[in-house]
């Protein structure tokens, strides 16, 4: 039920969707570096110059802040995309620039939760001209995108896949909800005819998992603090808590949660995570700050 956690400031630190997306965006960019064959900075040397790897990330949630994060922290040439006005602003103070169509429909397209919206058939189409010239042009590329309750959307179409340079590499973190790149295979690393890497591993918090597994636990107990009262030492549940609302899936022997009554347990992979409640703030500090190493920099810097 943790995955119901609304996305409220006070729930923040019991948030696993976000502590472990953030290991996932991550761990994408390791992934991608690992299955690069050339350097991700620019070197110049007395032999010559290694051009600095051009990265995309595709999706600018957590997973992507961090992604974006750690592929400059490497030395990549940064940009990134999303469907929500509020990414514009994150993805520069990470010294990334961004891509997008930015037309009356993008300014409108976040939901109250912070989530994104699912866009038009009209602006899927112009976004994905834009992404497809874009694309061609990219080393590495990392989707991230996913839409609560839907599929994952598709991003990048194999025409794209077979535009970019041989030894290029896509990694597809949205493969376990049908993936953002056609051809992701889970759980594989999938070679195309024209050279490029399309990686679909599963569980990637997991291949982190000390960090993955420190950062569940502190979720799990910021949590359970707020199921103990304090003075007794005892179990005590309050369930008018907007907290305990959004988790609860059973209680006395009855299903009680909206999305499951009268549905199989198992549609919980697809359940929509709650909203904030009546008179909550969403939480506004979600995204990452930039790290002081890269804010810093004069804006001429890559």
């Amino acid at each position: 039920s943790m995955e119901f956690m609304p996305r409220i400031t006070r729930a923040q630190s019991m948030d696993v969707l976000s502590s472990q997306a953030n290991l996932a965006g991550y761990q994408a960019v390791i992934d991608a570096a690992a299955e690069y064959d050339r350097a991700l900075p620019m070197m110049m040397t007395a032999a010559g110059t290694v051009p600095a790897a051009k990265a995309f990330i595709m999706g600018v949630g957590v997973a992507g802040l961090q992604a974006i994060a750690t592929a400059r922290r490497l030395g990549a040439v940064v940009t990134a995309t999303d469907v929500r006005p509020a990414a514009k602003e994150q993805v520069a103070s990470l010294g990334a620039k961004f891509l997008a169509v930015e037309d009356e429909e993008f300014k409108a397209a976040e939901t109250a939760g912070g989530y994104a919206k699912e866009m038009s058939k009209e602006y899927q189409a112009k976004q994905a001209a834009l992404t497809a010239e874009h694309i061609a042009k990219q080393d590495i590329v990392i989707t991230t995108a996913l839409i609560p309750g839907r599929p994952a959307p598709k991003l990048v179409s194999a025409a794209m896949v077979a535009s970019m340079k041989p030894g290029s590499v896509i990694v597809d973190l949205a493969v376990e909800r049908g993936g953002n790149v056609e051809g992701a295979v889970p759980g594989q690393v999938v070679t195309t005819a024209n050279g490029v890497k399309i990686i679909g591993h599963l569980n990637v918090p997991g291949r982190v998992a000390a960090s993955a597994s420190l950062l569940y636990a502190r979720n799990l107990f910021a949590f359970l603090e707020t199921l103990v009262d304090k003075t007794t030492k005892t179990l005590a549940i309050n369930r008018d808590d907007d907290l305990v609302k959004a988790t609860m899936l059973t209680d006395g022997g009855q299903v009680v949660h909206p999305a499951f009554i009268g549905k199989p347990a198992v549609m919980i992979a697809s359940a929509e995570p709650a909203k904030p409640a009546a008179g909550e703030k969403p939480a506004t500090s979600r995204k990452l700050a930039a790290p002081k190493s890269l804010a810093n920099k004069p804006k001429g810097i890559a």
